[in-house]
C-alpha cells in the first residue's frame, strides 16, 4: 500500500470523476476505481438512447482510464438498492405533491453507503469523488465549503453526507475550475473525456419525461387523477387538469389553460387533486419549514437565530435569511426578502459564507404573518 494510502474513487466515466481518479493515482495514493450501475435503461420504457453515468459507453470510459494508469476498476451493481430507495421515493414524492430532488437523495444515502460498504471489503482508507466541493476538519466537524468554481459547485447536493462519511472522504477537484479540469485531462492526452458531453438529466429518465415515466410506473395513475380543479388562491375554479402529480411548483408552461394573464402553479393540493395557480407574484414567500436534517458545521442550533445564505434548489444563487432550529428538529426559515417557488420535496440548504451549515428538505412554505407555529408533518421531522 502507497504512504498516502488506499483510495476508492468513484468514477462515473465522465471527465470530472475521471480526473479525480488520475489526480489521487499522480499524487501516490492506491487508487482503486469503481463505476455504479444504478439503473438499467431497458426497463426505463423510454424513447431516448442510452447516456449518462449507467450506460456502456460510460463504463468502458472509466475502464479505460483505469487500464491506462494501471489501477484496478470494478463495476457495483446497485439497480436493487438505488430502485427500492431513490426511485420509490421520487414516485411516492410526486404522489404526495410535492418535488423530490433524487440526485441529492441517491447521495446522501445510497452512493456514500454503497462506496464505503465496499471500500471496507477492499481495504481502502478512503471513497473519493469528481465533487466541486472543499472538505475540511474543524472544531471536531467535518465541514463542507462550496468548490473555488462557483459556476460547478456541487456542495448544494452534499448536505446530506453524514459526519461519519465524510471523515473518509476526499473531494481532490474542489480546488479546482472546470477549465483547469478540461486542460489537465487535455495534457495527458484523455480527448475523448474533453470532448464528451455532460448529461444533467435524471438517471433513471433520461427521455427528460417525468410525467411519462410516472405514467409507466404507477398503473392507472392518469385515470386516478384526471379532471382535478385547476383553481386561483381565493379559491375560485377556472379549469380541469390533467393530474396534480403533473404539475411543479413555479411552472408556468404547459399548463393547458388560459386566464388572459400569466399564470404559474403557486401550490399543488394532493389531498383534493387540486392545483392551486396565481400571477407571478403570487409565487413569493418569505418563510419555510425544514425537516430530516442534517447538520454539519454545528451539532444543532436550537433556540439559535443564525443568519445565513439560503438556498432552496441547486441552481438558486441563495437568499438572506435568518433560521433557528426548533424543539421539534425542524428548522425555521426566514428570509429577508421574498422567494419565488418554493417547492416542498426540494433540499433546502444553509451557509455561512462558504461553508455549509447543515440542509433538510423543504416541508411547507409560508407569507409570515399567516403561520407563525410548529409545522410538524409525520414522519418528517
Amino acid at each position: 500500500m502507497s504512504k498516502k494510502g488506499r483510495v476508492l474513487v468513484a468514477m462515473s466515466g465522465g471527465i470530472d470523476s475521471s480526473l479525480a481518479a488520475v489526480l489521487l493515482h499522480e499524487q501516490g495514493y492506491e487508487v482503486i476505481g469503481m463505476t455504479m450501475k444504478t439503473w438499467d435503461y431497458a426497463s426505463s420504457g423510454g424513447s431516448k438512447k442510452e447516456t449518462g453515468c449507467c450506460s456502456l459507453e460510460s463504463i468502458n470510459d472509466a475502464r479505460e482510464v483505469a487500464v491506462q494508469l494501471g489501477f484496478p476498476h470494478y463495476i457495483l451493481d446497485i439497480r436493487e438498492e438505488f430502485g427500492d430507495f431513490v426511485i420509490d421515493n421520487f414516485t411516492d414524492e410526486y404522489l404526495a405533491g410535492r418535488t423530490p430532488n433524487p440526485c441529492v437523495l441517491c447521495n446522501t444515502h445510497i452512493k456514500w453507503d454503497s462506496l464505503l460498504r465496499r471500500a471496507d471489503k477492499l481495504d481502502c482508507e478512503f471513497i473519493a469523488t469528481g465533487h466541486y466541493a472543499n472538505l475540511r476538519h474543524e472544531n471536531e466537524r467535518y465541514i463542507i465549503s462550496k468548490g473555488l468554481d462557483v459556476n460547478k459547485d456541487q456542495s448544494y447536493a452534499l448536505w446530506g453526507v453524514s459526519q461519519q462519511s465524510l471523515s473518509r472522504t476526499l473531494f481532490p477537484l474542489g480546488h479546482l475550475r472546470k477549465t483547469e479540469i478540461r486542460q489537465m485531462a487535455t495534457e495527458r492526452g484523455f480527448m475523448a473525456l474533453v470532448n464528451k458531453s455532460e448529461s444533467y438529466e435524471i438517471c433513471f429518465v433520461p427521455d427528460n419525461d417525468y410525467r411519462g415515466f410516472l405514467k409507466r410506473r404507477v398503473e392507472g395513475l392518469e385515470d386516478k387523477v384526471a379532471g382535478g380543479e385547476f383553481i386561483l388562491e381565493d379559491g375560485t375554479v377556472v379549469g380541469k387538469h390533467e393530474g396534480y402529480p403533473f404539475y411543479t411548483i413555479g411552472q408556468r408552461k404547459g399548463l393547458g389553460i388560459a386566464l388572459g394573464y400569466p399564470v404559474f402553479v403557486t401550490e399543488i393540493r394532493a389531498e383534493t387533486n387540486q392545483v392551486v395557480l396565481g400571477q407571478y407574484e403570487e409565487l413569493a414567500r418569505n418563510g419555510m419549514w425544514v425537516g430530516k436534517l442534517n447538520m454539519m458545521k454545528y451539532p444543532d442550533l436550537v433556540g439559535k437565530s443564525t443568519e445565513t445564505i439560503t438556498k432552496v434548489r441547486y441552481k438558486d444563487n441563495g437568499s438572506p435569511a435568518t433560521i433557528e432550529q426548533a424543539a421539534n428538529g425542524q428548522m425555521k426559515v426566514l428570509f429577508h426578502a421574498p422567494v419565488n417557488a418554493i417547492a416542498p420535496g426540494q433540499a433546502a440548504v444553509f451557509y455561512e459564507g462558504n461553508d455549509v451549515i447543515g440542509g433538510g428538505w423543504i416541508l411547507k412554505s409560508f407569507k409570515v404573518g399567516t403561520e407563525n407555529s410548529v409545522f410538524s408533518v409525520a414522519g418528517q421531522e
